[in-house]
């Protein structure tokens, strides 16, 4: 295997035996492999493209098998290889609308239904992302592919909603069919950059099928206590799944609580009125083996962020998985039927028969500043700046993780000056969103626009100020950029930025592994993206506009 996604990749150069995540070398393997069948549904979709055609079978499918590779979602293998078999199934049906023949490469004519043949192919050279004519190509290559895997993840949840562009699946079928080729680096860095444009549009999507379904997110203060009912526990980013949930156990004596990013769903005015949804439990995504445990009820993972199970957890018969997500002996809740609804109906039962959570906290923490709320307030926001009672804004978006260098966004936090406001979305948040930094004239100094994907919310904050400010440059304004950043959700947010124009950005804890010297070079130069340092430097120099 050799795997350098995320942030805590091995020495930050990849992961070759297991990786920190957890992730054994056969489901390394497994995924590359099929990532690859996907760049051969993309070769034909590529060539249908040219006749005028997206197929949006096979985008939708494609978004949902980058999905599967992300970061701590998919731990089964088995589940990997029958997605691999879905994929050569589809490349199939595409490959007869397209009509293409001639030279094509390996990745649109291998194929094997064979679990054996499978497992081998997925061991084979030619599978791996790294395998590229040099090390800029390979770190531009698994740039671009690793962007696509955030741009999918979101768009996913938007179709889950029925929110879907052709553009979007067009662009990661282009983006995919490219890596089989041997471009210049001056066409891979375009493609690069045309990612960063397919994310910020992707986001709005996902932002417009939130909030048309849901409401818009409002200023919340969310209960992080618990109560004396059974619970069920519902982490990860899929709404969808959290409405159904409600509906299913509304009236059933089961509480519900969420946890890690989706925290979130506490914010959204359709989900107020169920009186069973008591707030949000434990912290982040890395806390989970002792969230999970204290919790004593059943845990629903939607999405990414589910580790490996501790041999000293007892939770196993209590983990419910669902979507993309996957693990060795946990019970998958299948997916919904044309028209219908998702049956969490086992884990109504189960969460009856369980004891309350345990406390691990009390109080309240206050989210909900996404974009709508906070063009709501712009007038009070803008008097404060120009009265100077805020001094300057710090985005820290992004992910949280393990790294112990990742005190430094908390210490980032403590020491801001008390002029200064945090602008957050994304499970980066945990690392300060229950200190008590205070409030500017009733604006609390930490405002938590949600999810990782509403960092677009942030953007539209931004590009408001900017307008409203009369300043021809997004760089101009009174923010700084100090983001976290663990998997590849992350990087597709990063590229969105980076397609917006904001330079200066402080990146950590680490600058990704997977950016060669060269590559790296020229993001510093052109954007002026630099390593997260010390937290006085680097406080001074986010007041002094650096």
């Amino acid at each position: 295997m050799f795997c350098f996604q995320c942030q805590e990749t091995a020495k930050n150069q990849g992961c070759t035996i297991r990786g920190v995540c957890g992730k054994p070398e056969e489901t390394a393997d497994l995924q590359d492999l099929l990532i690859y069948v996907c760049k051969g549904i993309s070769v034909y979709g590529v060539k249908l493209q040219e006749k005028g055609v997206v197929d949006r079978e096979a985008g939708r499918f494609i978004c949902q098998a980058l999905f599967v590779t992300i970061t701590n979602v998919a731990w089964d293998d088995d589940v990997i290889i029958d997605w691999i078999r879905k994929a050569l199934k589809v490349r199939e049906a595409v490959a007869e609308k397209a009509g293409a023949s001639g030279d094509l490469p390996d990745c649109a004519t291998w194929a094997s239904e064979d679990k054996n043949k499978i497992m081998a192919k997925a061991k084979s050279e030619e599978v791996r992302l790294t395998t590229a004519p040099d090390e800029d190509a390979k770190s531009l290559r698994g740039f671009l592919i690793f962007g696509c895997k955030g741009i999918s993840a979101y768009a996913d949840h938007a179709a889950i909603l029925g929110f879907e562009k052709d553009d979007i699946y067009g662009f990661l079928m282009e983006a995919l069919a490219s890596t089989t080729k041997e471009l210049s680096v001056d066409d891979m860095i375009a493609m690069v950059m045309k990612a960063g444009e397919t994310a910020v549009n992707t986001m709005a999507l996902l932002d417009e099928a939130n909030t048309s379904v849901y409401g818009h997110p409002e200023i919340t203060e969310v209960n992080i206590g618990v109560r004396g009912n059974p619970g069920i526990l519902i982490s990860g980013h899929d709404l969808k799944d959290m409405e159904e949930l409600l509906r299913q156990t509304e009236g059933t004596g089961v509480d519900v609580y969420t946890h890690g990013e989706m925290l979130p769903a506490n914010y959204y005015p359709a989900f107020k009125k169920y009186d069973h949804f008591v707030g949000n439990y434990g912290g982040s995504w890395w806390h989970q083996n002792k969230d999970f445990e204290s919790f004593n009820g059943p845990i629903i993972l939607t999405t990414n962020c589910l580790i490996p199970i501790k041999k000293d957890n007892t939770y196993l018969d209590r983990l419910f998985t669902t979507n993309v997500v996957s693990y060795p002996g946990a019970k998958h809740v299948g997916d919904r039927p044309a028209g219908g609804a998702k049956d969490f109906s086992a884990a109504v039962a189960l969460a009856k028969t369980c004891q309350p959570p345990v406390e691990l906290e009390s109080g309240k923490i206050v989210g909900g500043f996404a974009h709508h709320q906070v063009l709501a307030l712009a007038d009070k926001v803008v008097d404060a700046v120009k009265s100077g009672a805020i001094k300057r804004f710090v985005v820290m978006a992004g992910c949280d993780g393990r790294h112990k260098t990742r005190s430094y966004f908390t210490e980032v936090a403590e020491n801001l000056p008390k002029d200064t406001v945090i602008l957050t979305a994304g499970c980066a948040k945990y690392r300060y969103n229950k200190l008590n930094l205070g409030d500017i004239g009733g604006i609390p100094r930490v405002l938590d626009a949600g999810q990782c994907n509403d960092s677009y919310s942030l953007a539209v904050i931004a590009l408001k100020l900017k307008e409203v400010f009369g300043l021809d440059d997004i760089n101009d304004l009174p923010i700084s950029y100090d983001i976290a950043w663990y998997e590849q959700k992350a990087v597709a947010v990063l590229l969105a930025l980076l397609h917006l124009g904001v330079k200066g950005m402080r990146l950590g804890p680490t600058l990704p592994g997977f950016l060669s010297p060269n590559v790296a070079k020229v993001i510093v130069e052109k954007f002026d993206l630099k390593p997260i340092g010390e937290v006085k430097e680097d406080i001074a120099a986010m007041m002094a506009g650096k």
